[in-house]
């Protein structure tokens, strides 16, 4: 079965945004790391904004399920995803394929992680207080147990933590 991992870029104190909804705060990806990451889904689950942000083909031909209520056209490799996602997302999960990404945002994050669907969490933990903004976790019904499986560190103060959801 197919995993959706959340990879995201959070600042020291939990912030996915600051308080305007920038992002200028984040540094670069380590490119060998990314590319690494990229080989290793074949989709992404985005919400309308993300989706509406960073367009159909940031990431190369990688399917793209977009969370929406609102659009209703897709084309290419975006399908729009409405309604009762927690049974769609265990259908595509059950699918053939690589990981699924779930790029964003904090409102799908939020809705996935209640319906127990993610599998991974990849934090890009930024060296940076930002004092407010948009947090990554917000809405979480209960305790979700995770299991550290892996810290990488690099010279610019970023720290990658990778758990898994038990």
């Amino acid at each position: 079965m197919r995993k959706v991992i959340l990879q995201v870029a959070v600042s020291l104190d939990g912030f996915i945004e600051g308080p305007k909804g920038e992002y200028d705060w984040c540094l670069p990806p380590p490119g060998r790391e990314m590319n690494e990451f990229l080989k290793r889904i074949d989709a992404l689950f985005l919400g309308r904004k993300s989706f509406e942000m960073i367009g159909s083909k940031a990431f190369g031909k990688k399917k793209n399920y977009v969370f929406s209520n609102t659009l209703k056209k897709s084309s290419g490799e975006t399908e729009i995803i409405s309604g009762d996602i927690g049974s769609q997302v265990r259908r595509i999960k059950a699918m053939e394929g690589k990981d699924i990404w779930l790029f964003g945002g904090a409102s799908l994050t939020t809705s996935l992680m209640n319906e127990g669907l993610v599998d991974g969490l990849e934090l890009a933990v930024h060296p940076i207080l930002l004092g407010s903004g948009k947090p990554l976790f917000q809405g979480i019904k209960g305790r979700v147990k995770t299991k550290l499986i892996d810290v990488k560190t690099y010279p610019s103060g970023l720290v990658m933590l990778n758990y898994s959801v038990l």
